[in-house]
This record gives C-alpha cells, sequence and structure tokens, in this order.
C-alpha cells in the first residue's frame, strides 16, 4: 500500500480517535474537579465515594432499554447528540447548590455516558474494517492510557493557575469538540430513526429483545462465555481498586504524594504495553491476548496485593498495567468480531447491566470486609477471585482456532441473521 492510500485508509479513524482521546482527556479532568468540589461542599469523603457509585447506579437504569434504542438509530447522531447533551449538563454543575442537585445531574451524566459506549461500540465496528480492527484498538487504548497518565497532570496545573470549576468547563467544552470531531466523521446510517425502525421503543419491543440476546446467547454459548468472564474480571478489579488508596495508607504507609507517584507508575506501565501492542498489532493473535493478558493481569495484582514495600507495590502496578494494554486490545477486537453490529447496542448493553449490578455487589462485599476484617487479606482473597476467573477465560481462549481471529461459528452465524 503507497504511502497515500494508507494515509486515506486511516482519515476517519485518526480523526475519530482525536476525538476520543479529547473526550478522555476531559473526562479525567472533570473527574478530579468534581471530586474536590464535592470535598470542598461537604468535607465528607463518603459524599465524594457517592460519586463512584453513580456510574454503576446509571448503568442499572440505562441498560435495560437502550440497547433497544441504539440498534435502531443512526448511531453517529446518537453520539452527537449525547456530547451535546453532556457537555451542557457538565457547564451547569457549578450552579448547582446542593449535592442532591449535584447527585442527580451526575446521575443523567453517567447515563448519557452508559449510552455512549455500546452506540460508539457499534459506529466503530461499522467504521473499521476487521483487518484494521485490532491496530485500531492498540491505538486507542494507547490514548486511553495517555489521558490516564496526563490527564490528572493537567488537572493539576489548572488547579494551580485556577480553580476546579473552571477545569469542569474545561471537560464541557471537550466533549463539543468531541462532538465537532463526531460530525467530520461519515454517515453510516443514513435515514436510520426510530420511526423507520417501526416507531417508539415500547416495553413490549424491549422484552423481545430481551428474547433476542438470550437466544444470541444461547447459540453463541463460546463467545459469550469468554465476554461473560472478561466483564467478572473487571468486576474484581473495580472492587480491588475501591480498597486501592486505603491499601496504600494503610498497608504500605505512603504519603499523598507517593501513592501519587504509583498511580503514575500504573499509567507509565499501560502506555508501555499500548506502544508495544501498536507496534507489533499484526503479530499478536486476539485470542492470546485476551487470554494471557489477563492472566498476567491478574498475576500483577497478585504482585500488589502481598507486597509490604513501595518497590514491591511499583511492580505489581506497572505490570498489570501494562498487561491489561494486552486485554483490553483483544477484548474490544473480540467483541467487535463476534457480536453482530446490529445486534451490538442489545448484547452489550444488557451484559454491560449484568456487570454493573455485579460491580455495586463487589464492591460492596470487599468495602465491608475490609471495614470488618482488614484490608490486606480482603484485597489478598479477591485477588485470588481474579486470579481463578482468569485461569478460566485463559484456558477458554487457548482453545480457540490456531488461527487467532474470533469467528463465528456456523451454528452462530445462523443464529446472529
Amino acid at each position: 500500500m503507497t504511502f497515500r492510500r494508507r494515509v486515506e485508509a486511516w482519515k476517519y479513524p485518526a480523526i475519530l480517535l482525536f476525538g476520543i482521546g479529547t473526550s478522555n482527556f476531559g473526562a479525567w479532568v472533570y473527574l478530579i474537579a468534581l471530586n474536590l468540589i464535592v470535598l470542598d461542599l461537604t468535607q465528607s469523603p463518603l459524599a465524594v465515594a457517592g460519586l463512584y457509585i453513580a456510574r454503576p447506579m446509571a448503568a442499572l437504569l440505562t441498560n435495560t432499554w437502550a440497547g433497544s434504542v441504539i440498534d435502531r438509530i443512526n448511531k453517529r447522531r446518537l453520539l452527537i447528540s449525547l456530547d451535546v447533551f453532556r457537555s451542557v449538563l457538565i457547564a451547569v454543575l457549578p450552579f448547582a447548590s446542593s449535592m442532591w442537585t449535584i447527585y442527580a445531574l451526575v446521575l443523567v451524566i453517567n447515563m448519557a455516558g452508559a449510552m455512549f459506549e455500546p452506540a460508539s461500540m457499534a459506529y466503530i465496528t461499522k467504521l473499521i474494517p476487521a483487518e484494521k480492527r485490532q491496530r485500531f484498538n492498540s491505538l486507542r487504548s494507547l490514548i486511553d492510557s495517555g489521558a490516564f497518565l496526563i490527564g490528572p497532570a493537567i488537572a493539576g496545573i489548572l488547579f494551580m493557575i485556577g480553580t476546579p470549576t473552571a477545569a469542569i468547563y474545561i471537560n464541557a467544552v471537550a466533549l463539543l469538540l468531541s462532538a465537532l470531531v463526531l460530525a467530520m466523521m461519515p454517515d453510516l446510517e443514513k435515514g436510520a430513526t426510530l420511526a423507520s425502525a417501526g416507531g417508539k421503543v415500547s416495553w413490549s419491543i424491549i422484552r423481545e429483545d430481551w428474547r433476542i440476546v438470550l437466544e444470541f446467547s444461547r447459540a453463541s454459548s463460546r463467545t459469550m462465555l469468554v465476554f461473560m468472564l472478561f466483564s467478572c474480571m473487571v468486576v474484581m478489579a473495580t472492587a480491588i481498586d475501591s480498597q486501592e488508596a486505603s491499601f496504600a495508607k494503610a498497608v504500605l504507609f505512603l504519603t499523598d504524594s507517593e501513592y501519587g507517584f504509583l498511580v503514575s507508575i500504573a499509567g507509565g506501565g499501560i502506555i508501555a504495553g499500548s506502544v508495544i501492542n501498536a507496534l507489533f498489532a499484526k503479530k499478536f493473535k486476539t485470542h492470546s491476548l485476551i487470554g494471557f493478558g489477563s492472566l498476567m493481569v491478574a498475576a500483577g495484582y497478585l504482585i500488589y496485593a502481598f507486597s509490604n514495600s513501595y518497590a514491591v507495590a511499583a511492580v505489581g502496578f506497572f505490570f498489570l498495567a501494562f498487561a491489561l494494554a494486552f486485554a483490553n486490545t483483544g477484548f474490544h477486537t473480540f467483541t467487535q468480531n463476534n457480536i453482530p453490529v446490529e445486534k451490538m447496542g442489545r448484547i452489550v448493553g444488557m451484559y454491560s447491566l449484568a456487570e454493573a449490578f455485579l460491580i455495586i455487589i463487589a464492591t460492596g462485599i470487599v468495602g465491608v470486609a475490609a471495614q470488618v476484617i482488614s484490608i490486606q487479606p480482603v484485597v489478598i482473597a479477591a485477588v485470588f477471585v481474579m486470579l481463578a476467573i482468569a485461569i478460566l477465560l485463559f484456558i477458554v481462549c487457548i482453545k480457540q482456532p490456531a488461527s487467532g481471529v474470533y469467528l463465528l461459528t456456523e451454528k452462530e452465524t445462523e443464529a446472529a441473521k
């Protein structure tokens, strides 16, 4: 392929990656700024913790019906509308006069975000050819990790020269810029509206969509087993991460600055993994990325859980973040290659609903157990649960075809139609 044709082929993916990067940088600035605003308003760490419950709660409220809407309307227009909608609500946040108003706005913002994820997955699947998806996902992982590492630093600089409120407005502008970028992307579903799809989404249509998801899950049991096991990995990682700051303080006796540097080491790990993944995307098989990547993520958490010094914890953080870049790239590519795009909103939405429910339960159990027993034993127990899931996922993945490309079986292909 000539250089000119290569540039043309990656024109829209590059524009889309820029939009994703802009939105992610803004999201990190917004998250940190909102934490400080709520802490300043209430002086309560519990009130700040409430912000983190909003995301899984939003998924529970949204994902029962959102997939039915996503699969029936123009996804590019939906993504633009969601970006603009979130931008407006975030711009209103600084004017909220009570915690309940802030919580309500954050919940609605997260509900829009819960719709954005499966809609963007479906749009990306339609836009990016199968042979380019793994490299695109590796580049996306690199951008996400860059936002994870640089976003908090940008927020810190903004706080030095301004206020958390100014940082909130930065995210509102970033979302507007993301919407403008999406407006430059091709419209792949011209004329797709709810009216053209048969009118409004009713309860009977939602129930029928649930039946379709269950039928696909039964017919494509191998595909959905991998999807569920990886989701369980995410659940356990979230529950363990909820104790991260407490672990750093109570077990490792780190200062705030040392803990901040530890997080930066994790950011460096995921950037290193993403760079290697992007450079050698064609060399890695999808099933290897998921299986080996997940196993190595669990191994990194194991090092972290048994650490009793800053150096050992840093090794664990770097290792798990490095492996996470590979696991996430493999999972995104797997999802795009194996779930029919015309059903992707419903299938991903319903499984995300289950994931959100499990996150709330697992995080609650780990949090209560850490309070009643002790942080390190509870974290170690949670990591062993994660390791068991990772081993099972690895076994399932290594049984995949040597081609390394997940393809629907004949039975699954028939079920997907």
